[in-house]
Formats: C-alpha cells, sequence, structure tokens
C-alpha cells in the first residue's frame, strides 16, 4: 500500500501542507472548522506522521535517553519504571543504556546518544565535575541522580548520610550496642555517604572490623554476613547499605544457625519490593526509588521545554524508616531522615 504524506491530508482536506503541520503539531492558529476537516481526514487517510520528519521540523525526537549503571536488581528495574511511566505519560520514549560501572562506558553511551536524545538522565557512581565537564555538552539538557559532588548541572538526589545516620540511631535506641555496616564498594557516592552515616551515629567506636564491604549484591551481602557473624565479640546488629546486601545478611546468619532478629538484628536501605517479603521482613530506610526516576523525567522535561528558564534548586529526596520485624519490632515508623545536608535542598517524597 502507498504510505499516506501530509501532502495526500493536504489535498483530500482542501488546505494547504502548512496548515496541516500546524493542527497535527499543535501549533499556530486554524479556524476550529478546519481543525477537525483535517484531523477527520487525516484519521479516515490513516495517516501516520513521520518521526524522522517531524524531528527535523520541530528540533525535538521525542525522546530522552537514561543511562544506568546496570540493569541488574530490583532498585534499577524500580529507577526505570518510574522513569517509563513518567515519560509515556508525556508522550516521550526512554532510550536506555547502561555503563556497568566503568567511566569509559558510561562516556561511550552518552556519547551514543548524543542527537538522538532530546536529553539525558545520567547516572554513574563515577559522577564527578571533572567527568561532567569533559563528557555532557553545555547545549544537552541533562539531570544527575545522586551525583552528590557535581555542581552546576540540575540534579534528583537521596539523602543517604542522613538516612543511614537514622537508622543506626533506630538501632541504638532499640538496645543494639555493636553495631556492625556492610558498605557498598569503594569509589561509589552513595556508599561513601551512607557509611558516613553510619560512622557519624554510630553511639560508641568500633574497629575496623565491624565495617565490610560489598558490592550491593546479595552475594556479597552474604559473604559479609558470614565474616561479621563470626566475630567475637559478635555484632548484635548489622546495617546494610543496600536490601540486597541485608538479604545476603540474612541468609548467612541463618547458615550458621543464629537467629535474625534474637542474636542479630539487620536492616537495609532502598526498600526496594523484596524487603517486605523477606522472613523476617526487613527493616529499611524506603526512597521509593520509582518516584525517584520520575521526578528525574520530570525535572529534565521542564528543562527542555523550558531551556531559558532559572534553575531550581537540586531535589532531594528524604528516607523514611520503615521498622519491620528484622530488628524485632512491627509497624510503620514514618520516621523522616534527619541531616543538615538535606536542608540545601527541596524535600520531596
Amino acid at each position: 500500500m502507498k504510505t499516506v504524506t501530509i501532502k495526500d491530508v493536504a489535498r483530500e482536506a482542501d488546505v494547504s501542507v502548512a496548515s496541516v503541520s500546524r493542527v497535527l503539531n499543535n501549533v499556530g492558529r486554524v479556524g476550529e472548522a478546519t481543525r477537525h476537516r483535517i484531523l477527520s481526514t487525516a484519521e479516515r487517510l490513516r495517516y501516520v506522521p513521520h518521526e524522522g520528519a517531524r524531528s527535523l521540523i520541530m528540533r525535538r525526537t521525542a525522546t530522552i535517553g537514561m543511562v544506568l549503571p546496570d540493569f541488574h536488581g530490583e532498585f534499577f528495574s524500580e529507577m526505570l519504571r518510574g522513569a517509563d511511566s513518567a515519560a509515556r505519560a508525556r508522550g516521550l520514549h526512554l532510550l536506555v543504556s547502561t555503563s556497568h560501572g566503568d567511566t569509559d562506558e558510561a562516556a561511550a553511551a552518552i556519547r551514543s546518544m548524543r542527537g538522538r536524545v532530546d536529553g539525558l538522565l545520567v547516572m554513574s557512581p563515577h559522577l564527578d565535575a571533572a567527568f561532567v565537564s569533559r563528557h555532557l555538552p553545555d547545549t544537552l539538557p541533562a539531570v544527575l541522580l545522586n551525583a552528590h559532588a557535581v555542581d552546576g548541572r540540575p540534579g534528583v538526589n537521596v539523602e543517604d548520610h542522613g538516612g543511614a545516620a537514622t537508622m543506626v540511631r533506630h538501632l541504638a535506641t532499640a538496645g543494639r550496642r555493636r553495631i556492625a555496616h556492610i558498605a557498598g564498594p569503594v569509589g561509589n557516592t552513595d556508599a561513601a555517604e551512607r557509611l558516613r552515616g553510619y560512622r557519624d551515629a554510630l553511639p560508641e567506636a568500633l574497629d575496623d572490623r565491624y565495617v565490610v564491604h560489598g558490592d550491593f549484591s546479595m552475594a556479597s551481602g552474604r559473604a559479609a554476613g558470614l565474616k561479621l557473624a563470626r566475630l567475637d565479640p559478635m555484632p548484635d546488629a548489622i546495617f546494610a547499605a543496600n536490601d540486597m546486601m541485608a538479604a545476603g545478611c540474612i541468609e548467612a546468619i541463618r547458615e550458621l544457625g543464629l537467629d535474625v532478629p534474637g542474636d542479630i538484628a539487620v536492616a537495609g536501605f532502598d526498600d526496594v519490593p523484596i524487603a517486605q517479603l523477606l522472613r523476617p521482613a526487613l527493616t529499611t530506610m524506603r526512597i521509593n526509588v520509582a518516584t525517584l526516576g520520575a521526578r528525574a523525567l520530570e525535572r529534565l522535561v521542564s528543562l527542555i521545554e523550558q531551556p531559558g528558564a532559572p534553575e531550581p534548586a537540586d531535589q532531594t529526596i528524604v528516607p523514611e524508616l520503615i521498622v519491620r520485624d528484622s530488628c524485632g519490632a512491627k509497624g510503620r515508623a514514618n520516621q523522616p531522615a534527619s541531616t543538615s545536608n538535606a536542608q540545601q535542598g527541596r524535600h520531596v517524597r
């Protein structure tokens, strides 16, 4: 079948091509009767706009790029779900790539999207001012996800330091005194901020044996849990920097014949869907990761649609303490993380 063009619609509706273009792109003024005739004709002819041609005319691709460190795990699937939902609500497409946690691959992913997207959402454990200056051109709208140390680019961040401190204070208030920490990988900004929050909130000094680094995976949480539970004296609580490591830690403690929370309380961070399905259900700091992705997408769309508008302050999502059985207490605490760092941004949930 012959492809129907905008010229065919104009001829059938007895109007100019310019009038058809204005109606289909919803720009400019066209009389209501003419608008109705054009839309009816386009529908009858089953006209489908050519997205490539529209992109040239509008100088838009209706596509948002998203670069993540990884696709594996519930955290990133929830991030994608939130961003994709917000994009679809605005009639936009999402083009996604992963850097596998590598700086060079992150730069390559960004380069591959230039000219193909209207803006970028970028999350990388290695984002810093030098990387942003070198690889993100000023002409490309971009929003950075959880890039704590980068100024000059708008961002949507999680208050990691305050969230970790809130969790440690909760464990201490519950009577736990030897609180260990399964930290994320060295060089990761989220992991570093959560480790700093843990150390700042400790009720008493502990030696370095009580901090073991993982890589945010369940397997690394299990390995760290086995190591920590064999210490003498054994910790009476373990706070993991994410829920997947906390899940692995619970498995390790059970392998050793110990009880959670009777012998060792376990807590996590993020509140991904698996957290409440664990047995015992996991006490954690709730971020609402899908909301994080959606907020970042909406922020980026504002930058694209209003390029000359003043830059708003960074948005900071403040985690919420969710108390479940893994720490020996049931119910929801509804306690937001408290920190002076978060006061610099606009708090959103």
